[in-house]
């Protein structure tokens, strides 16, 4: 069998294909949503491209629909994509080499998805070079974009994306990304994940009674962190 290699633009395309159906899936279903608010394909192709972040996407749908000021609408996304500023420091330290620019590239376009996959690989201690990551990211992009226009297109022949499970694809995949992660941890340190993991579901299970589900998965990540680094201390 020929083994999986983490080095060019292409091997990082095909790292990505697995992942695709998801975001066909909520991209689709975030067009038909933004059709239906009164978006234009045009701006919900727009949206895509420019914010890039599917639960956002669907926020400010609603708050569009429900006519929320501008200014709530912004802050809202800004609290949602935070997590995105701890994905892009927790990968930062295997750029180092890179330049500005380049860490700048792979920030930007770092997705759930993509940061899944990816930190499965380096779970795995592959050595990943960034136009893999680059491969990876940006046909994540390409993906959602196409997929939400695409979803926009059907929005008036389709008035409810979720009858036709669209939804649970998703989900579906964020499933497969976290059994790789966590099979790979599991065997290598199996007391250390297995407490970084309560720690995160007690948490977020605590944090949502008081703040929103937003911060609440803020909070629990900086928990789950500070004790993967204290168990990891430890050794």
């Amino acid at each position: 069998m020929e083994k999986v290699k983490y080095e060019t633009f292409r091997e990082g395309v095909q790292a990505c294909l697995p992942t695709v159906l998801g975001y066909a899936g909520i991209g689709i279903a975030a067009g038909i949503v933004g059709k239906s608010v009164g978006l234009s394909v045009f701006h919900v192709a727009m949206m895509s491209i420019l914010i890039y972040a599917g639960s956002a996407q669907f926020i400010i749908c609603g708050m569009l629909a429900i006519q929320a000021p501008v200014s709530a609408i912004i802050l809202t996304t800004f609290l949602i994509n935070l997590r995105h500023f701890l994905m892009s420091m927790s990968v930062a330290s295997f750029f180092k080499k890179e330049s500005l620019i380049t860490n700048i590239g792979i920030g930007s376009l770092l997705t759930d998805e993509s940061y899944g996959v990816l930190m499965t690989a380096i779970s795995n201690e592959h050595k990943i070079s960034s136009n893999w990551t680059h491969g990876l990211n940006i046909t994540a992009y390409l993906a959602w974009i196409l997929s939400t226009v695409g979803g926009a297109l059907l929005g008036n022949w389709i008035p409810d994306p979720y009858m036709l499970g669209l939804d649970f694809a998703l989900v579906a995949m964020f499933a497969g990304l976290f059994v790789l992660q966590v099979d790979t941890a599991i065997k290598k340190k199996t007391k250390q994940t297995l407490l970084v993991i309560f720690s995160v579901c007690i948490s977020i299970f605590i944090s949502m009674k008081f703040f929103s589900s937003e911060l609440a998965v803020l909070i629990a990540t900086l928990i789950g962190c500070g004790v993967g680094v204290t168990v990891s201390h430890d050794e």
